[in-house]
């Protein structure tokens, strides 16, 4: 009898073996395949997600299609698609089962949970143009008229001289040689009356130029002045210092007004023939003005400065040093204390009479 191979039928316990092998191929095929769906998923953007009312019903891929179902219990090993049955529970330990087809979520409509798929960004709104905001209307005006260009005044012209009174600036006397004529400043003062005393004792005349203020507070001693034979001059109203710089308006008024004064003081008759500026400070204008109120110009050529003080001594000095004949002598009786003028009269009065000195008045 010829001889016959039998297969022999697998033994239980391989048999158990076998459909554990095969479900853990089942295993690793279904992990592989969500693997490999979560990658693709996660490369490419995702569509909006509904919640769907069974809980198990999502893709294992994430891409809208189903998961493979697994293969029935007893599939051959070497099948890629086989699976743990339903029914049969996995071993321990193993990854759960696939989701059934039943429970697939359709591919129009993504699983719930995923990645939302973004918007497209709106596009940026343009901004609306800004006004540009436009400046008021300014009225318009005129433009201001300029003031008309005015052009200084001339000074004025010199006044006129009166007849027969020179303009320039005496400095000796009248009929010259050993001449000399003492004057005498600022008052009357004080002293004035000490002054007219000495004159009489040695019968000399002097000429007396009075600040018209002074001679308004003092119009009796202007009076004896004039009855003693002496002569009268214009030395302003009030003595401004500087005089020169004053303007025509300003001399015109203080020389005017100077002799108006003198004039009141000494009463009815008086005759004032000269004008001194205070402190020497003649101009041309002031000149002409002092010709054309009758007055000459009276200058000097001797000055001791005795308003100064610079005691007897110097006084007497200064004097005899600069006299010449005909020379004019600037002294004065006003002004402040004259004592040491008085003491050097009492020694140049009888110095000049034993000089062959004549006393005359300047000259007009």
């Amino acid at each position: 009898m010829p001889e016959h191979t039998t297969s022999q039928r697998p033994s239980p316990s391989v048999r158990r073996r076998r459909r554990l092998l095969a479900g853990c191929v089942a295993v690793v095929a279904s992990l592989a395949l969500a693997a490999c769906g979560t990658a693709n998923g996660a490369l490419q953007p995702q569509p909006d997600t509904t919640a769907s009312g069974n809980a198990s019903g999502t893709t294992a891929s994430g891409t809208g299609a189903p998961a493979p179902s697994a293969s029935p219990a007893g599939s051959p090993s070497g099948s890629s698609s086989a699976s743990s049955s339903p029914s049969s529970s996995p071993p321990s330990g193993s990854a759960p089962a696939a989701t059934p087809p039943g429970d697939a979520v359709p591919a129009s409509k993504p699983a719930t949970g995923g990645p939302a798929t973004p918007k497209p960004p709106a596009p940026p709104r343009t901004p609306a143009p800004s006004k540009t905001p436009v400046p008021a209307k300014t009225p318009s005006t005129a433009p201001a008229a300029r003031p008309p260009t005015t052009t200084p005044a001339p000074p004025a012209p010199p006044a006129p001289p009166a007849t027969g009174v020179s303009t320039s600036v005496v400095r000796s006397t009248a009929s010259g040689g050993r001449t000399v004529a003492l004057t005498f400043d600022d008052g009357p003062g004080p002293a004035t009356g000490e002054v007219l005393d000495l004159l009489a004792r040695y019968g000399v005349k002097a000429t007396f130029c009075q600040i018209g203020q002074q001679a308004a507070a003092q119009p009796a001693m202007v009076k004896r002045i004039r009855a003693a034979g002496h002569r009268l001059c214009d030395h302003t109203v009030s003595h401004p210092l500087p005089f020169a710089p004053l303007s025509h308006d300003n001399a015109a008024s203080q020389i005017s007004g100077g002799r108006d004064m003198i004039v009141r003081a000494g009463g009815p008759g008086t005759e004032v023939a000269w004008f001194r500026a205070p402190g020497g400070g003649f101009t041309t204008d002031n000149q002409h003005l002092a010709a054309a109120e009758g007055l000459r110009p009276l200058g000097w050529s001797v000055d001791p400065r005795d308003w100064s003080r610079p005691g007897v001594a110097s006084i007497v000095s200064t004097v005899q040093s600069q006299l010449r004949p005909g020379g004019v002598i600037l002294m004065h009786d006003g002004g402040g204390d004259r004592s040491q003028t008085v003491a050097a009269l009492k020694q140049l009065l009888p110095w000049l009479i034993a000089q062959g000195y004549r006393f005359d008045l300047p000259a007009r």
